[in-house]
């Protein structure tokens, strides 16, 4: 530790560049894929999202952690669905200016206790916006940050760095997963469909969204069966958010298949649209940077609507706007592309039996365009049973 100060915190990337700053949130080592997030709020709902699993979150929004922390808005819950289990999924935070006072009316706490209690190691105080540009021109990459009785000389930390595995390849979506399953009843009467929602690392406001349309959510695991889905009399499936390669991803990849061969209608966001596409014979590939934020745009082409969406994803579909192609299944479209890069944002099959969109419409942390695709999915799940 030679040579450092004792509130010293390093950000190390796998290329050599090195960020100094100081200690944010628990001191000690962390590794992960560092990655940005250009959402200005929404940190919270941010750091418990189980698709920033084994990543290093970078805030572009200078300053972070006015709001301080509540019991309300994680985006986690424990592996048998209880709110008490919620914690914090990214490996590391990475910010310009921490707030040094909380002020909000809904606080319980300040982000940097929480980030202390749960063990997350972060760095503050460095030029967040030259490392963002490092990553958009060098992509995404391991890192590491280090504090405390962590630091060394820096051909120490690089070679820990390096010694981690990439997340190309890394399997990922059963780490996050609810390992008993659990039930979310619709909010306010009787429940009019059931969905077997599987968890390849679900948040929160996914099942309230389904909730509030009268329809009751059974969580299941990601290793789930045909079987199990079946055996709950589902009028549907949902293909749920999750980190990692969706290449990895085999067993939901066929379960997939059998549900559609079933005739079960189905839904799918973020991870479960690359699932998706995978079952109807698309490639995925890493993206370059991937996207991560609240403010990102994508034209659905048949209609022609431009959403503001949530997302947080670094990996898609290969495919084009508008393509269209046969499956095992029938002829599926290329349903929508993000006007920033043209990348696939969702597939669909022509007979509208099954469908899927990269973005987050559960709207946690907003924006709020996409809502209508839990309607669009409940008026499927309608058609069907008439």
């Amino acid at each position: 530790m030679s040579g450092y100060d004792t509130d010293s915190a390093v950000l190390v990337l796998e290329d050599g560049r090195i960020f100094r700053g100081t200690t944010f949130g628990a001191v000690g080592q962390t590794l992960g894929e560092a990655v940005f997030s250009t959402g200005m709020t929404g940190y919270q709902e941010t750091l418990t999202d189980p698709s920033y699993h084994r990543q290093i979150v970078v805030a572009t929004a200078p300053q972070i952690g006015n709001t301080g922390w509540n019991d309300e808005d994680d985006e986690s819950v424990g592996p048998t669905g209880s709110s008490a289990e919620a914690k914090i999924w990214v490996a590391g935070y990475v910010v310009r200016d921490p707030a040094r006072r909380t002020s909000s009316w809904r606080a319980t706490g300040s982000l940097q206790d929480e980030l202390v209690k749960q063990g997350v190691v972060g760095i503050a105080g460095i030029d967040t916006r030259a490392l963002v540009r490092h990553l958009r021109t060098r992509g995404s990459m391991r890192a590491g940050v280090f504090s405390g009785d962590a630091l060394a000389e820096t051909e120490v930390l690089l070679e820990r760095v390096k010694s981690q595995p990439s997340m190309l390849g890394a399997d990922l979506a059963g780490e996050v997963s609810t390992t008993s399953g659990y039930v979310v009843e619709p909010t306010g009467g009787e429940a009019r469909f059931t969905v077997a929602a599987i968890d390849l690392g679900i948040k929160t406001n996914t099942p309230r969204m389904f909730a509030e349309r009268g329809i009751r959510v059974h969580v299941l695991p990601s290793d789930s069966t045909l079987e199990q889905i079946l055996d709950l009399k589902a009028d549907g499936v949902f293909l749920s958010n999750g980190p990692g390669d969706p290449a990895t991803a085999d067993g939901a990849v066929h379960l997939t298949k059998e549900v559609i061969g079933q005739g079960l209608p189905l839904f799918g966001i973020c991870f479960g649209n690359q699932i998706l596409g995978r079952a109807l014979g698309l490639g995925t590939y890493k993206m370059k940077f991937g996207h991560r934020g609240i403010n990102v745009p994508v034209i659905e082409h048949e209609t022609g609507r431009i959403a503001i969406t949530a997302q947080n994803h670094g990996f898609a579909l290969e495919g084009e706007a508008g393509q269209e192609f046969d499956t095992p299944f029938g002829r599926a479209v290329i349903s929508h592309t993000c006007a920033n890069d043209g990348a696939v944002e969702g597939v669909r099959l022509l007979d509208g039996s099954a469908f899927s969109v990269q973005y987050h419409p559960e709207a946690a942390a907003g924006p709020h365009d996409a809502a209508y695709l839990f309607d669009r999915f409940t008026s499927l799940l309608e058609g069907v049973k008439k």
